[in-house]
C-alpha cells in the first residue's frame, strides 16, 4: 500500500479542511482524532473518494507514513500539544517531523523544539491564518523551527498557501526556535487593532451620521475599491447587509460583547517584555474585555447618562472617518512590524520582515493592499528605525492627518468612544515629539526612590542623583527600568 506524504491529528474546522486541501494538491494524507467517530464521519464525508486514509490509532497513522515521517498537530493550543507530542514520541525514528499548526504561544514553540533535539525529533511551530475558508483554498502559512525540517515540508507548505498576485506563494521559513508562531501572534495582534478601527469607524457613521447597515455597507464597498482594500473591510462590506431569517439585519442583533482567545494578549505582554509601545493593539484587547463587562455598561450608561451634544459642526465627513481608519491601520502595523525587528534582534532570528509583508498579501485575515507598500519599505536590507519613517508611511500619515485629528476631536466633544483611533493619534503625537514630559516622570522616580536620571547637558549613558529634600544620602538605587 503507498505510503502517505503526511499525516494530520485532530479534525475540527482547521484540520479538516487543511486535509482536503492538501490532498488536493497531489498529496496523499493520513488522519486521525482522539474520537474515532469524527474520523470515520470524515473519511464517510467529505474524504470520501480522495487520497485519505483514516486511522483509529496513533501508531497505525505513524506506520503508513514516508520516511522522514511529517505529522501536523492541529489541536488546541496548551497542554494537549503536549500530551499528543508524548504519545507520538515513542512511535518516531531520528529525523522524523513534528508541526504544531494551531494557535501556540511562542514560548512553548521554543520549548519544543529544544526538548525533541535532543530526542532527535525536528519541531517545526507553524501560524496558519485564514480561518476555514483559507486552510481549504489557500491559507498563509508561517513555519519556524529547526531549519533542517524545513526542505521537507516545503513542496507541501508552498503548495497549500495562498498565491499572492505576484504568483508567490504566501508561506515563507521564518525563523529558528518559536519564530513561526511568534510572527502569527504579531498577526492576530496587528488584526486586534484592524478590527476595534473598522468597528470603530462603523460605529461613527452609524450613532454620530445615522446612516444605515445598506448605507455603511457601500462605504465600506467603496474603500475597498481603494487604499483600503482589505479582507476585513471586504467582509465587513458584507455583514452590515447581512439580513436574517425575519428580514432585519443580523448584526443588529448580535449582542455587543466580544471574545478573544489569547494571541492578542500575548502580544501585548511580548510588548511589555520588550519595551515596544503596542498602544493601539493593547487598547484593542481592553476593549474586548470591556465590551464583555455589559450589565455593568448597561448600569453605567443608565447611572451618568450622558447627553450627547447635538452639533452639525460635529459631523464629521466620511472622508474624515476614511482618513483616520486608513492612518490609525498604518500605526496598527508599524507597531507590530516594530515588535517583530525588536525581537527577532534580541533572539537573533533574524526575521525577513519584507517577506513577512509579502506572505501576508494573501490567504490570512490582515491581507491588505498596502502590505506591498510595506514589503518594499523593508525591500534590498533597507533598515528602518521604525515604518513610520519610511517614505510610503510618511506620505500617507501627513496626507491624512487633518481628517484623523478632526475626526477624534469631533467625537470626543460629541460624545463617542473611539479608543483605538484616540490611541493611534496620541502614539503618533508622542512618536514625533522632541520633548515628552517623562522628564517630570524621572524625577519624580529619583525623588521617592532615588532611581537616578540622565541629563540633556551630558552625553547619553551617564545617570545622576540628586539630593532634593536635603535630608537624604548619596546611595543611589541602581539603574534599572522597575
Amino acid at each position: 500500500m503507498e505510503k502517505s506524504d503526511i499525516g494530520l491529528i485532530g479534525l475540527a474546522v482547521m484540520g479538516e479542511n487543511l486535509v482536503l486541501n492538501m490532498e488536493s494538491k497531489g498529496f496523499k494524507v493520513s488522519v486521525y482524532n482522539r474520537t474515532f467517530e469524527t474520523t470515520d464521519k470524515f473519511i464517510k464525508g467529505r474524504a470520501s473518494g480522495k487520497k485519505i486514509e483514516g486511522f483509529q490509532s496513533m501508531e497505525s497513522l505513524v506506520l503508513s507514513l514516508k520516511l522522514p515521517r511529517k505529522i501536523m498537530l492541529m489541536v488546541r493550543a496548551g497542554s494537549a500539544v503536549d500530551s499528543v507530542i508524548e504519545q507520538l514520541i515513542p512511535l518516531l525514528s531520528p529525523g522524523d517531523i513534528l508541526i504544531d499548526g494551531g494557535n501556540s504561544n511562542f514560548k512553548d514553540s521554543e520549548r519544543r523544539e529544544s526538548y525533541l533535539a535532543h530526542k532527535g525529533l525536528l519541531f517545526v511551530g507553524s501560524g496558519v491564518s485564514g480561518g476555514e475558508e483559507g486552510a481549504l483554498k489557500g491559507p498563509s502559512v508561517m513555519p519556524g523551527g529547526a531549519e533542517e525540517a524545513w526542505s521537507h515540508i516545503k513542496p507541501i507548505f508552498t503548495s497549500i498557501a495562498a498565491v499572492a498576485e505576484d504568483g508567490e506563494p504566501c508561506c515563507a521559513w521564518t525563523g529558528s526556535g518559536g519564530a513561526g508562531h511568534f510572527v502569527k501572534m504579531v498577526h492576530n495582534g496587528i488584526e486586534y487593532g484592524d478590527m476595534q478601527l473598522i468597528s470603530e469607524a462603523y460605529s461613527v457613521m452609524k450613532s454620530m451620521m445615522g446612516m444605515s447597515n445598506e448605507e455603511i455597507s457601500k462605504v465600506f464597498d467603496e474603500w475597498n475599491r481603494g487604499k483600503l482594500q482589505s479582507y476585513l473591510i471586504e467582509i465587513t462590506a458584507n455583514i452590515l447587509k447581512h439580513k436574517d431569517s425575519d428580514g432585519g439585519f443580523l448584526l443588529d442583533y448580535i449582542l455587543d460583547a466580544a471574545g478573544q482567545k489569547g494571541t492578542g494578549k500575548w502580544s501585548v505582554e511580548s510588548a511589555m517584555d520588550y519595551g515596544v509601545p503596542l498602544n493601539l493593539i493593547a487598547t484593542s484587547v481592553f476593549e474586548r474585555s470591556l465590551s464583555s463587562s455589559k450589565d455593568l455598561r448597561i448600569e453605567a450608561s443608565n447611572h451618568y447618562s450622558i447627553d450627547k451634544i447635538s452639533d452639525s459642526a460635529l459631523v464629521p465627513s466620511l472622508d474624515e472617518i476614511r482618513d483616520a481608519l486608513f492612518a490609525s491601520k498604518l500605526v496598527s502595523y508599524a507597531q507590530g512590524f516594530d515588535l517583530m525587528k525588536k525581537v527577532s534582534d534580541e533572539k537573533s532570528w533574524n526575521l525577513d520582515l519584507s517577506s513577512i509583508a509579502k506572505i501576508w498579501r494573501n490567504g490570512c485575515i490582515i491581507r491588505s493592499t498596502f502590505l506591498n507598500d510595506i514589503a518594499k519599505s523593508y525591500y534590498a536590507g533597507q533598515e528602518h528605525k521604525s515604518l513610520l519613517l519610511s517614505n510610503f508611511f510618511t506620505t500617507e500619515l501627513k496626507l491624512a492627518l487633518k481628517g484623523w485629528k478632526s475626526l477624534v476631536s469631533k467625537a470626543s466633544l460629541y460624545g463617542t468612544s473611539l479608543p483605538a483611533f484616540s490611541s493611534a493619534l496620541n502614539y503618533f503625537y508622542s512618536f514625533t515629539s522632541e520633548n515628552l514630559p517623562a522628564n517630570l516622570i524621572q524625577a519624580q522616580r529619583d525623588y521617592f526612590g532615588a532611581h537616578t536620571f540622565e541629563r540633556r547637558d551630558s552625553p547619553r549613558g551617564v545617570f545622576f542623583h540628586e539630593n532634593w529634600t536635603g535630608e537624604g544620602g548619596e546611595t543611589k538605587s541602581g539603574v534599572y527600568n522597575a
